[in-house]
C-alpha cells in the first residue's frame, strides 16, 4: 500500500520539480520532510526510486498555499533537496522555482485569472521576500467567439506557456512570466552587505593548500553570495562547468573560504548548508557585462540561479565591490545588467536611490515557465499513511 498525493510536475526557470499544495502535505514538520525525501529519492546519487532528477537543479520542491496576510495572494515555501543527502532546506529562496508559483496557483483553483494578464503578489515564507508575478491567462479559444465582448470569465481562461520568451537554460521559447522583486535585500542576512563593507579581504587557510589571501565582496539581495575574482584562485573564469567540477584543489579552497567568510557574514557555521553560493567573476567576452561561474555551493551550476543573478548584478551596480573594473557598465538611472554564465545570459534591469546608491529600489527579471505532468506522487505507507 502507498499513499497518494496530488501534484503538479513543473519546470520553473532552469529547474524543475513537483509543486504540491500545502494542504495536502503532512501538518509536522519532520514528517512532511520524510515525505519529500521519499517522493525525490534521497539520499541516492541516482534518485533511482523517487522523482528527483539526481542533480541540485532538479531536486527541488515547491509548497503553495492561499495567503492570509494582508496584500499577499500566495504564500510559497521552497525545498531544496540533494540527490546524495537526507537534508531538507527551507532556509534559502529559488527564483526559478519561483516562476511557477502562479501558473501552480492558477492550475489547482488557488487564485483565479483577472484578464488577459494576471499579476499576484507572492510571499516567499524562507526569508519574508515578497514579489509581483505576471502571467498571460488569455481567454480559452471557444470564448473568443462570444458574442460578448465583455465575457472575461476567470474559468474560461487558462495559463498560457506557448511563447517567444527565451532564458538560456531551457530549450525553446515560452510565455513571459515577468518577476519584480519589491524588497530581497538581506534575505538571509542581517543586511544587504552582511559585513558591513563593500569589499572584504581575507586570508585563507585550511588542509591541502597553502594560504592565499584575495578580496571578496559579501553581498544578499535575494541570495546569499561570497563573490571573487576568478583571477585570485588561478583561475580564468572561462572554464566549463566539467572542468570546475574536476578541480578538487579549486573546490577545496571555495569551500575553505565558504566556512571562513560565513562567520564574517553572521550566518554560523554553514558546513551543512546550501548557502552562501560562490561565484567567481571575470571580465565579460560575449558582449554582457560580466562573465560568472557559480558553485551552489560545492557543484558548479551549469547557468546561474535567478537570485545570484540579482545579487551578482546588484554587486556590479555598487562602486567599490569587487566588481568594480570587472563589470562593463553603461551610465543610467536604470541598469540592465547582463550575466554571463556557462550556457548564455541573464539579464537583470536594476534601479537604485540616487541619494542612497546602496539602496536598490527596484530588481525585475523575465523567466518561464511550464506544466510537464500533473497527478499523483506515491509514497510508502511506512513513510507516511495519510491524513
Amino acid at each position: 500500500m502507498q499513499t497518494p498525493i496530488p501534484c503538479l510536475f513543473m519546470r520553473g526557470g532552469t529547474s524543475k520539480g513537483p509543486f504540491f499544495k500545502e494542504s495536502d502535505l503532512p501538518g509536522d514538520k519532520a514528517t512532511r520532510d520524510r515525505v519529500l525525501l521519499s517522493v525525490m529519492g534521497s539520499p541516492d546519487k541516482r534518485q533511482i526510486d523517487g522523482i528527483g532528477g539526481a542533480h541540485p537543479l532538479t531536486s527541488k520542491v515547491a509548497i503553495v498555499r492561499k495567503s492570509t496576510k494582508p496584500g499577499v495572494d500566495i504564500d510559497f515555501l521552497f525545498a531544496q533537496l540533494q540527490p546524495d543527502k537526507d537534508s531538507v532546506d527551507t532556509t534559502p529562496n529559488c527564483g526559478n522555482m519561483l516562476a511557477g508559483v502562479v501558473p501552480f496557483a492558477l492550475e489547482t483553483g488557488l487564485v483565479q485569472a483577472q484578464g488577459d494578464t494576471s499579476t499576484f503578489r507572492v510571499l516567499t515564507l524562507n526569508t519574508d521576500m515578497a514579489c509581483d508575478i505576471t502571467v498571460q491567462t488569455p481567454l480559452l479559444p471557444a470564448s473568443k467567439g462570444s458574442t460578448s465582448n465583455k465575457d472575461t470569465s476567470s474559468a474560461k481562461r487558462y495559463v498560457e506557456y506557448a511563447g517567444d520568451a527565451r532564458i538560456d537554460g531551457a530549450p525553446g521559447s515560452s510565455a513571459p512570466i515577468t518577476i519584480n522583486f519589491l524588497d530581497t535585500a538581506g534575505s538571509v542576512c542581517s543586511s544587504l552587505l552582511p559585513t558591513g563593507q563593500l569589499k572584504d579581504n581575507i586570508t585563507v587557510t585550511g588542509e591541502g593548500f597553502p594560504p592565499f589571501t584575495l578580496d571578496v565582496t559579501c553581498i544578499d539581495n535575494g541570495m546569499p553570495l561570497v563573490i571573487f575574482k576568478a583571477s585570485d584562485v588561478g583561475r580564468t573564469g572561462y572554464e566549463s562547468v566539467a572542468e570546475l567540477n574536476a578541480d578538487d584543489d579549486l573546490k577545496k579552497r571555495i569551500e575553505a573560504l565558504r566556512l571562513q567568510i560565513s562567520l564574517k557574514m553572521g550566518l554560523g557555521d554553514v558546513a551543512q548548508k546550501n548557502y552562501p553560493k560562490m561565484t567567481l567573476i571575470a571580465p565579460p567576452r560575449d558582449g554582457g557585462s560580466i562573465t560568472t561561474r557559480s558553485f551552489i555551493p560545492h557543484v558548479c551550476h551549469d547557468a546561474i540561479g535567478v537570485l545570484a543573478a540579482v545579487t551578482v548584478g546588484t554587486a556590479c551596480v555598487l562602486k567599490g565591490s569587487v566588481c568594480e573594473g570587472v563589470a562593463v557598465m553603461q551610465a543610467g538611472a536604470t541598469q540592465h545588467v547582463s550575466v554571463e554564465h556557462p550556457t548564455g545570459e541573464f539579464s537583470v534591469a536594476l534601479e537604485t536611490d540616487p541619494n542612497n546608491p546602496q539602496n536598490v529600489t527596484k530588481a525585475a527579471l523575465l523567466r518561464t515557465a511550464r506544466l510537464l505532468m500533473r497527478g499523483e506522487v506515491m509514497v510508502p505507507h511506512a513513510v507516511w499513511a495519510g491524513r
